[in-house]
């Protein structure tokens, strides 16, 4: 289940900040017309795209790749189906997509019972990896696994290879199994099983590239830029649409059209298989070129370079009156920046600035905003700036700066301030916060959108409602918050599956949550957070966690400042809470069995290189099985990532149930792409099979491995270049 907020009409530029603040996350039709709205630069333009919503022709692949980085989400409709696919390039030959097809008055046959709804749900994974690149001498050559997690009603593999012949011409030919083995059969390579299988949701290896195959072809003419022709022969017979539902095959011929907007969106019309006609529409957007986030906020204020005269001018160090008018005047500045001045530790050649950073998603631009105010404040003899963000209370770095490399590096490339920085682990080194700084208050006030989707009984449901926010952080490391929502409408709680697994019900039971639950107290916890030696970070939160169990979560992470690699723990003890979300708990013994008291789990995070990320989780969940998640994430300078994850326990997929395991895809979208000006808001969109009981983990607020990275070396270098923003 995903929780989408909604901004108001008319908000001021406060209140802005504070929704963008706390808003999470966005909804999936937001991304599409996200993607819809940006301009592609031409040399980047996707080519184009067939039915499965991957490079190709009408219904059948080409040997092409999207350019890297490009994110595509395409919606296709012919006969009784309709197709709607996620798309990425994840490295420039390698590509994924996620579909989510719907089929009326379609009756397979799955695991030998019959299917008596009217309308067929099914959920598919792709796979294509470009084998050979296209030269002006040799065609490109790419291979592909259709469906190869899903019920196999999609399933097929391919090689295909595609030639430009003239600048406008382009010719494809390939051989396929599985559906594209089911017409124009020129061999076989083996037997092939073809039953729709029910659960799904684990590798069909046992098919791959077995059984009768097919071979395709066709061409793609383009008389002009944004307009381009196709014809196919198809090598997929649809025999599974014909002999249970109303497909009729007339033809293995099908012709199309394509038109590209200016923004590189794609309008296609098809006429399929003899006797059908379709239509798609396709939106893309390049997250590498995508614009970078904010643009509205205010210009920094210039550099103020210093007279030489004054800089061996030390007569202020015994005016005890000026230090307080110096710290009173950096606070003010900073805050006219959007930064939080905490305290200030002032020597004749060195200054130490402890600040807050709430506004910029890239942590070099608020240092460098901060650095531009101290050269306009601090006295001419400070020559060393140390500047330590601070995260919760937790000192997560020293960038040490030259104020005379600042001064002379303004209006320079920003690596040459890079090169001239050091970033250091801020332990010990910050000053105390000033006594007038806390306790803090903040709130906020939004409407949002809770959302379950993929639900065979119904695809899409929703809640509707009001949330208020509020944190008081009693000190820095002290913080008190909460949250409470009010529906106002909705249907989530007519979900009528019942927990089905082997497994206590630690999530089937949503609908109870979302039944009884109004108002709701959505979550109500104190945390610390300290720093317990160097290269550590600890965090402790108590109260009720998330909406379904309330406890004591601890957590401590080992993270160098330039290292690339952390390692964390994380312990929970957890009750139950009563469906209606206020003060009660209920018993742990549920209809699957009785919930754990404690569960937790031992992380590893590394960071690749070139945007991957990855993350390993190890330990027990919280209903009880022991097992691990990975997760790997492309992440971008502007603040997009993409990734996917999966998590396999010691739950058989009979205990699991539909989907056999959990898994899925991750789209985060930064707030100031919408907003267009900086914020450290984001949303998280999570596409993925039903909410299951198995490899659930809790849902609680705060880890710190997301709070402290951006402040550390690796990931600072990626948006460095935003420095002097």
């Amino acid at each position: 289940m995903n929780d989408f907020p909604m901004a108001w009409p008319a908000a001021t530029r406060a209140t802005q900040r504070r929704l963008a603040g706390c808003a999470k996350p966005l909804s999936l039709a937001a991304l599409l017309m996200a993607t819809a709205s940006q301009a592609i630069p031409q040399e980047t333009r996707p080519t184009s795209f067939n039915l499965y919503g991957m490079p190709g022709l009408i219904d059948m692949p080409t040997a092409e790749a999207a350019p890297d980085a490009t994110l595509s989400a395409t919606v296709g409709h012919f006969g009784d189906t309709t197709r709607t696919t996620l798309a990425f390039q994840i490295t420039p030959r390698l590509s994924g997509s996620f579909r989510y097809s719907r089929v009326a008055d379609f009756y397979p046959t799955i695991d030998g019972a019959p299917w008596t709804d009217p309308i067929y749900y099914d959920r598919s994974f792709d796979l294509r990896y470009q084998l050979v690149e296209e030269t002006a001498t040799r065609p490109g050559v790419a291979v592909g696994l259709q469906d190869f997690i899903g019920t196999g009603l999609y399933g097929a593999e391919y090689i295909v290879a595609s030639k430009a012949v003239t600048p406008g011409l382009r010719l494809t030919g390939g051989v396929g199994w599985g559906r594209l083995g089911t017409a124009n059969s020129i061999g076989s390579t083996g037997s092939r099983p073809n039953e729709l299988l029910g659960e799904g949701g684990v590798p069909t290896y046992d098919r791959w590239f077995r059984g009768p195959v097919g071979a395709f072809g066709g061409l793609a003419w383009s008389p002009m830029r944004n307009l381009t022709f196709k014809a196919e022969y198809s090598s997929d017979a649809y025999v599974n649409e014909s002999t249970d539902g109303n497909f009729e095959h007339a033809s293995p011929w099908n012709f199309g059209m394509d038109y590209r907007l200016k923004n590189g969106a794609q309008l296609s019309l098809y006429h399929l298989y003899g006797n059908t006609v379709g239509f798609q529409v396709s939106f893309h957007t390049n997250l590498k070129t995508a614009q970078v986030p904010g643009g509205l906020e205010p210009a920094p204020v210039p550099v103020k370079p210093r007279n030489p005269a004054d800089i061996n001018d030390l007569g202020w160090t015994n005016d005890s009156e000026l230090r307080t008018s110096t710290r009173n005047a950096l606070a003010k500045a900073m805050a006219r920046e959007e930064l939080v001045y905490e305290g200030l530790e002032l020597e004749p050649r060195r200054a130490v600035l402890r600040m807050r950073n709430p506004t910029f998603d890239a942590t070099p631009q608020a240092i460098g905003r901060a650095a531009r105010v101290m050269t306009r404040v601090l006295p001419a003899s400070v020559e060393e700036f140390v500047i330590i963000p601070s995260v919760n209370g937790m000192a997560a770095s020293a960038v040490v700066m030259q104020r005379s490399d600042v001064e002379r590096l303004e209006n320079e490339d920003a690596a040459e301030m890079l090169a001239r920085t050091a970033i250091r682990d801020g332990y010990g080194l910050a000053p105390p916060p000033e006594r007038t700084i806390y306790p803090r208050f903040s709130w906020s006030l939004l409407p949002y959108v809770s959302l379950s989707a993929f639900d065979p009984d119904n695809p899409l449901r929703a809640d509707v409602g009001i949330r208020a926010k509020a944190d008081y952080r009693i000190t820095p490391n002290w913080v008190l918050s909460g949250s409470v929502a009010k529906k106002l409408g909705g249907n989530l709680d007519s979900i009528t599956r019942e927990g089905t697994s082997g497994l206590p019900y630690v999530r089937t039971d949503a609908k109870e949550y979302s039944r009884q639950g109004d108002p709701a107290i959505e979550h109500l916890t104190l945390a610390y957070y300290g720093r317990p030696a160097q290269n550590l970070y600890s965090r402790v939160t108590a109260g009720y966690l998330e909406k379904m169990y309330a406890g004591v979560s601890g957590e401590v992470l080992w993270k160098p400042v330039d290292s690339r690699l952390a390692l964390g723990v994380e312990v929970n003890y957890v009750q139950p809470r009563d469906f209606d979300q206020l003060f009660g708990l209920r018993s742990r013994e549920t209809g699957g069995g009785t919930i754990p008291e404690v569960n937790g789990h031992v992380s590893a995070y590394y960071a690749f290189g070139n945007g991957f990320h990855g993350q390993l989780d190890v330990g027990r969940y919280l209903a009880g099985d022991f097992g691990a998640t990975v997760a790997l994430d492309r992440e971008f300078g502007n603040g997009w990532r993409v990734g996917a994850y999966a998590t396999v326990t010691d739950a058989s997929s009979e205990e699991f149930g539909e989907g056999s395991f959990d898994k899925g895809i991750r789209i985060t979208i930064p707030l100031s792409t919408a907003l267009n000006r900086a914020t450290r808001g984001e949303n998280t969109v999570t596409i993925q099979s039903l909410t299951r009981d198995g490899g659930a983990r809790l849902n609680v607020n705060g880890r710190l491995y997301e709070q402290v990275r951006d402040y550390h070396r690796p990931e600072m270098e990626k948006t460095w270049g935003r420095v002097w923003r």
